[in-house]
């Protein structure tokens, strides 16, 4: 009986400690102080002068820059703030205190210094150690920072989910720059220097691309829709005002140090600066389609038919001959994975590139990816396996990106019949389908399509893995110079990760993975 009195006093006790923290930690009663919309686009300056001449030239049609390599990845979105006249709008699920994280937000610094409107809505879940750089941004009079599905207890965060967890393990995955409603960049990079590819250390494999056309106003609306949200709220709400102006003083700090040098020198000799200038930039012109989630997902109020997982799924389902799926994060769940077998059975080529559990940095989605593989497999499912290449590589190109890592996979990828190609922030997983919000551009272009198909040819960055004739999994290792090398467990993983791997397999969590 005594057991029993405590366990309810312990139970007692911790209900109303959440109650208490619920009732002193409450969302302000308004969002934000009014609503704001996009601005005209703006083609006076020189970047919207040539974009608009690539417009004229191709009229009807959306411009399509795939960003493979990181530093161009990164050095195209300082590029594009510097040559802002009128707006910048930004959404991001991560922006870290890091090297490339406290240059783009000076940059941002700058331009609304020099008159640019700038917004910026970032997810909490995202923003560690951000509080006072954002706040000093947000200080700024044409600067306005937005936090999505905010934590309303700041220190410690996480202590936020005891008494409000429904809310806050649904976040906004969205990533997204749009400068002067001329262009954008859409994809799967967050802000921070994993993400951008340079330097020592971990790395992740990213794409996003720059669009220009009819494409990028439908980014905006987009924007203004999440900016508008029930879940978006005035920073100044959570973020005390602060007294120091560390923010530039950081950044300029920051290019000083051999990465940030390295950084800078990617902005300085940027191929795309150089075609502003000239007025001649490059793209690929092709019908370009938004795909996006209501933004009432993010408060689980969104319809399940509005949903991005219904659109991939359409997508999908239409290839007639192959289907490329890169994610950094691959749980299909029993509906995709019905898919996919179905495919497979018919006819059509499908192919999967994931993370190997050495590769990957959340062992837990491998964990529940491993208990698909044998039907998947069965079913004539081509899967692979990234191989954790740690060593720092050359420059390389978007197909070279898709194909190589200098340590894991972070790209969401797939394209149809080597016609299409999905570039987005969209993970093949249960937290992208139902619980985060996602975003991405569907392009018809066999050669961006057609790249990838090609480079999941090449096998030597990754394991295929296969059944051998005893129904045993089995991962092959193919060099260039065709030597291949059979391994009987996960490559490159000690017994210890592969048995907590299995143990956490068969807990109950793939739900919000």
């Amino acid at each position: 009986m005594r057991l029993i009195r405590n366990f309810v006093t312990v139970v007692v006790v911790i209900t109303i400690a959440i109650v208490g923290l619920k009732l002193a930690f409450p969302l302000p009663e308004k969002n934000f102080s009014e609503q704001t919309l996009k601005k005209d686009a703006d083609w006076t300056g020189p970047l919207g002068e040539t974009i608009q001449i690539a417009i004229e030239r191709n009229p009807g049609l959306d411009g399509v820059r795939p960003l493979g390599n990181g530093r161009a990845a990164f050095a195209a979105r300082a590029i594009l703030v510097r040559e802002a006249r009128s707006s910048i709008d930004a959404q991001y699920y991560i922006w870290q205190d890091d090297v490339t994280g406290l240059m783009l937000l000076d940059e941002l610094r700058a331009a609304a210094e020099r008159g640019v409107r700038v917004r910026l809505l970032v997810d909490d879940n995202g923003i560690s150690g951000m509080d006072d750089l954002l706040a000093e941004l947000n200080a700024l009079p044409n600067a306005h920072v937005r936090i999505f599905n905010p934590f309303t207890l700041r220190n410690p965060k996480l202590l936020s989910y005891a008494f409000d967890f429904n809310r806050l393990n649904r976040r906004m995955h969205n990533k997204s720059m749009t400068v002067d409603g001329v262009a954008t960049i859409v994809g799967g990079r967050n802000i921070g220097d994993i993400y951008f590819d340079y330097g020592a250390g971990t790395h992740y494999l990213d794409v996003d691309t720059i669009a220009i056309g009819p494409i990028v106003d439908e980014v905006s609306q987009s924007f203004d829709a999440y900016w508008n949200s029930a879940s978006s709220y005035d920073a100044a709400l959570f973020l005390e005002p602060s007294s120091e102006k560390s923010l530039q003083l950081k950044a300029d700090a920051a290019p000083k140090t051999a990465v940030g040098a390295g950084y800078q020198k990617a902005i300085q000799y940027s191929e795309l600066a150089d075609r502003i200038a000239a007025h001649n930039l490059k793209f690929e012109w092709s019908e370009v389609t938004l795909f996006v989630d209501d933004p009432a997902k993010g408060l689980g109020e969104a319809n399940s038919e509005d949903l991005i997982v219904e659109q991939l799924i359409k997508f999908a389902n239409g290839s007639r001959t192959s289907l490329d799926l890169v994610s950094a994060y691959f749980i299909p769940g029993q509906r995709g994975a019905e898919v996919l077998e179905g495919l497979a059975e018919a006819g059509v080529k499908v192919r999967v590139l994931t993370n190997s559990l050495d590769a990957t940095d959340v062992m837990p989605v491998h964990a529940a990816y491993m208990g698909y593989r044998d039907d998947l497999l069965n079913s004539g499912v081509e899967l692979l396996e990234l191989r954790a290449l740690r060593q720092e590589h050359r420059e390389r190109s978007l197909p070279e990106m898709l194909a190589g890592s200098a340590s894991g996979l972070h790209a969401k990828v797939f394209g149809s019949d080597e016609e299409r190609i999905f570039v987005g922030s969209y993970n093949l997983d249960p937290r992208s389908a139902r619980l985060n919000t996602e975003m991405g551009l569907l392009i018809e272009s066999p050669t961006i399509a057609a790249s990838l198909a090609q480079e999941l040819d090449r096998p030597e960055f990754s394991y295929r893995v296969e059944l051998n004739e005893d129904g045993e999994m089995i991962w092959l290792q193919e060099e260039q110079d065709g030597t291949i090398t059979v391994h009987a467990a996960d490559p490159e993983t000690s017994g210890l990760q592969r048995a907590l791997t299995a143990v956490v397999r068969w807990l109950p969590v793939e739900w919000m993975l």
